[in-house]
């Protein structure tokens, strides 16, 4: 069977969260409805930050291989830390991603509540200013994010902060990416992120102007996401579509290699992976079920996360 790819950009909401969402809110909610994909403009997450955020990342894969390994943490599941080129895999897929990465999560004060659920983070020491660069950065992603929630909250039909106290000190990573060049040792039929759905509430991705992203449409075609210069890319997440008992889509994706000049540089980008609170219990919205349609088992978020990560090799 050969696969078919277009390059047409999908039909994907590109829209500006500066402006009053009751004016978009439907917009975003169509384009995850059909795609599981919007693109935004005017996050709010200062351009300043994102460089500084660009050169840390490259700084830090830049570093001997043996010094990022002394930042792996085994048992943790790569919640935190550095975890390895080759290590995960998406889920059914036989060959690992061509990757590297570096988490970081939310930091919980001493005695928290949810502090069983959140290891503390760890910071490479040999990166100045690291810490405090995303540190900043994961607090400019969850405000975005929580922006994206409330416009989605409207389409939806919930009160606008609905979402606000499902999330609180949720389980949020933010990953450093890096693709390294591809060089001749690849592994037949890798590629840099094999097809995958996130586990997520929804994705917030910086770093998607370069070519390779691509979604998986409902008539089955794989189509490129064309983002423009400073904007971010959001997709629906597994948790949100049970939520909505798949009104919104979590659809599956990936990062194919490039080819020519571009297969022989680095790919860094910065996805933030917005959670659900631990202990928040994920059953489908009423509104979101008819009444001759079956809904899933309600589900803690934390027993839902544990679930999808031994999946793809990373618990």
């Amino acid at each position: 069977m050969t696969e078919t790819v277009s390059d047409t950009q999908a039909d994907i909401a590109v829209v500006s969260i500066a402006q009053p969402l009751e004016m978009i809110a439907d917009e975003l909610g169509r384009s995850f409805a059909e795609y599981g994909f919007a693109v935004i403009r005017d996050h709010g997450i200062p351009q300043d930050l994102i460089e500084r955020a660009e050169a840390k990342s490259r700084e830090f894969f830049a570093l001997p291989e043996a010094v990022k390994r002394a930042y792996k943490l085994e048992g943790g599941g790569g919640a935190r830390g550095y975890t390895p080129f080759g290590t995960e895999k998406a889920k059914d897929a036989e060959i690992f991603d061509l990757k590297e990465f570096w988490h970081v999560g939310r930091t919980l004060p001493e005695g928290h509540q949810l502090s069983e659920f959140m290891a503390p983070n760890i910071w490479p020491d040999e990166v100045e200013g690291f810490e405090a660069v995303f540190s900043d950065l994961f607090a400019a992603f969850e405000t975005a994010g929580l922006r994206v929630l409330e416009a989605i909250a409207l389409h939806l039909g919930l009160e606008r902060d609905f979402f606000a106290p499902t999330v609180e000190d949720g389980n949020s990573v933010m990953r450093l990416l890096h693709y390294p060049p591809l060089g001749p040792d690849a592994p037949e039929g890798a590629i840099r992120a094999a097809a995958h759905g996130d586990i997520n509430t929804i994705t917030l991705l910086l770093g998607a102007e370069e070519a390779g992203l691509e979604l998986l449409t409902k008539q089955g075609e794989w189509r490129a996401v064309d983002v423009p210069e400073g904007a971010l890319v959001i997709n629906v997440g597994d948790m949100l579509e049970r939520l909505t008992n798949g009104r919104l889509r979590s659809t599956t994706h990936r990062v194919v290699n490039p080819r020519g000049e571009a297969a022989r540089r680095s790919r860094y980008s910065m996805p933030f992976f917005l959670h659900f609170r631990p202990d928040y219990v994920i059953e489908p919205l009423a509104s979101c079920v008819g009444d001759d349609e079956d809904a899933p088992e309600p589900i803690s978020s934390h027993d839902f996360l544990m679930q999808r990560l031994r999946e793809i090799n990373l618990a």
